[in-house]
Parts: structure tokens; C-alpha cells; sequence
């Protein structure tokens, strides 16, 4: 297996207010850890960045435009959603690293896993806003780059603490795209109930695990274990993104759930083996959310040590504890999902 880490000391150029949680110190921890992983021996690559015509899968010609008149410039986009004069070119970096990331794994050997450290976030934009720390959908732009390149289908699997609203609207009737979504309800941005599961075509393509704050390591494990794992393997997609958000870290300030670094770790493990079973271990991690940066720094490390084959990445059977939360959102995810999974 083979690790490829993208990122750019560029991401420190996106400047947000004083006080703002999306702060460039967050982009000083992935900077740290990319150059521990070249100083071991790993290998790092800059991000191209990504074109109009790029973006132009994901979002409008006008909100484009609208993004290019605040290049050089300072702007509240929304009332959680800044620009400060290089924001726009650092946010196509942070797009086309994605982009950079799906030609690494679909171009290199079976087990080639990617990890993009990237900012600003992407999952909340939408094709004709920004929110939520948002600019550009990386995640999205990088799914819709796969199909260009000849992947039948992708899936997108969300473990930010908020759903990934911009992602899910992206490709809500996209048979091609499977969206799965953990985060916590309800809670920003008001999307992401059990209820939401495509449309048209790709109706059943989109599952949303609603959990209730406070869901711990033995609550998300139950619902990756139980639900992810199986609905990924009968999708069988050709790449898997993971949208690699931490803030649903136990320290983390901007959401109520209580998992640890070790269930961080955990998760990751299973995502690794979920691609490893389905598409032979080609798989790229995004970062979005994350805002507690010794927490940050310590998942970053958890997803290089067991991507990287560094630490052993089988995941345990099972993780013990109240797992109350978990299992009804997994309870609601069967209702709903039931129709189009049988099995599930």
C-alpha cells in the first residue's frame, strides 16, 4: 500500500476574522504534519489548481463570477462564510487537490490511498453559494472529476460533524454517486434527516445517520460497522472519497459529540477496509471541519500512521459502550433505506 499526501503552505493564505474557528492555524497543523511525513520518507505533492471548468461541474457560471469579483478582496459572504484577498485562488487549490488526489489513486497501483490537507472546507457549498466556511465543494469537484476519468461509480462518505449539505444536493438524483452521511442532528445547517435519500434516478443513493449529540466511539462504530460497511460493498464504487472532518471530537468547540482520538482512529481503520473490499483500497481523505487543533493534529496523524500501513489498520471487532444514539440512527436508516437495499 502506498500513501501520497497533497497539500500546499498556500492553505495558510486564507484569512478569516479574529476569533473565527476556520483560522490559519489550522492549516500551520497540516503543514507540520506533511513535512513529518516527507522528513520519514513520505511523499507530498502540491495541489494543481482547479479550472472553471473544474468547478464547473459542481457550481454555476454566475456564482463562479461572483467569486472571482472578491479576488483581492476582503468579504463577509454570509454571516459564518469570509474572503480575504487570496481566499479565491487558495480555495481552487483546495479544490483542485482533490482533483490532484483522484488522478494519484486512479492512475497508481491497487491500495494507492491519498490524503488531502486542504482549506478552506468544502462540503457546505452549494452550487450557487458559499456557507458554512465554504468557497468551492472540493469533495464534489473531485467526485465529478472521477466520472470524467472513467470511474462508473464513486462514493462519498461524510464523517464531518455537520452534514454535507452542498455534497448531498450535488448529486441527489445521481445514481452514479453514492452519498453516505454521519452528523449531528439537528444541528447546522438544518439538512440530513434519515428521511433524505435521493431522488429520481438516484433515489436510495443518499443515506443520512442522523445521530443525537453526545453519540460516542461505540455509537458511530456500530453505525459504519452495521450499515456503511455493507452498503459501500453492494455498491462496489470504483474510488472512495471520504470527506474527513474531526469535529465530532470530544474537544471540539463547535459541535456536542464525544468522540475520541482512538475512536477517530478506529473509524478510519474501518473506512480503509471498507475500500480495501470494494475498490481495491483506492481511497482519498478530504479534511473539512476540525477546529480544536491539538485534536486535529492527533487525527491527522491517526489517518498518515494507518493509511500509510505504519500502524496496523484492521479495525477491531467491535468498540463497547452505550451505543443508544447509534442504533437509532441505524434503526431509522434501515426504514428508509430498506426499499432499495434489501439486505441492509
Amino acid at each position: 500500500m502506498a500513501l501520497t499526501v497533497v497539500t500546499s503552505p498556500r492553505f495558510q493564505d486564507h484569512v478569516t476574522p479574529p476569533g473565527h474557528p476556520e483560522r490559519v492555524e489550522r492549516a500551520e497543523v497540516m503543514e507540520v504534519a506533511a513535512l513529518d511525513w516527507e522528513r520519514s520518507g513520505g511523499r507530498v505533492m502540491a495541489p494543481r489548481a482547479a479550472t472553471d471548468e473544474d468547478l464547473g461541474r459542481v457550481h454555476t457560471p454566475a456564482y463562479l463570477e461572483s467569486l472571482r469579483a472578491v479576488r483581492g478582496r476582503a468579504v463577509m459572504l454570509d454571516p459564518d462564510t469570509f474572503t480575504s484577498p487570496e481566499s479565491e485562488e487558495v480555495a481552487r487549490l483546495a479544490a483542485g487537490g482533490v482533483l490532484t488526489a483522484v488522478d494519484a489513486a486512479l492512475d497508481g497501483s491497487p491500495g494507492s490511498r491519498v490524503l488531502v490537507m486542504a482549506r478552506p472546507p468544502g462540503h457546505h457549498a452549494e452550487a450557487d453559494r458559499a456557507m458554512g466556511f465554504c468557497l468551492y465543494n472540493s469533495v464534489a469537484v473531485g467526485a465529478a472529476w472521477a466520472r470524467v476519468r472513467g470511474a462508473a461509480r464513486v462514493a462519498i462518505v461524510d464523517i464531518d460533524v455537520h452534514h454535507g449539505n452542498g455534497t448531498q444536493r450535488a448529486f441527489y438524483d445521481d445514481p452514479s454517486v453514492l452519498f453516505v452521511s454521519s452528523h449531528q442532528f439537528p444541528y447546522y445547517p438544518g439538512t440530513g434527516g434519515g428521511d433524505e435519500v435521493g431522488r429520481g434516478d438516484g433515489a436510495g443513493f443518499t443515506v443520512n445517520l442522523p445521530l443525537e449529540a453526545g453519540a460516542t466511539d461505540a455509537d458511530y462504530d456500530l453505525v459504519y460497522r452495521e450499515l456503511v460497511t455493507p452498503l459501500v460493498g453492494q455498491f462496489r464504487p470504483d474510488l472512495l472519497l471520504v470527506s474527513a472532518g474531526f469535529d465530532a471530537h470530544e474537544r471540539d468547540p463547535l459541535a456536542g459529540m464525544r468522540v475520541t482520538t482512538a475512536g477517530f482512529r478506529q473509524l478510519t481503520a474501518r473506512l480503509l477496509a471498507i475500500a480495501d473490499a470494494a475498490c481495491d483500497g483506492r481511497v482519498v481523505f478530504v479534511t473539512e471541519g476540525g477546529y480544536d487543533t491539538s485534536s486535529l493534529a492527533e487525527c491527522l496523524e491517526g489517518v498518515i500512521a494507518l493509511a500509510s500501513g505504519r500502524q496496523r489498520p484492521t479495525p477491531a471487532a467491535a468498540l463497547a459502550g452505550d451505543t443508544r444514539r447509534g442504533a437509532a440512527a441505524l434503526s431509522a436508516a434501515r426504514q428508509a433505506l430498506g426499499r432499495f437495499w434489501p439486505g441492509l
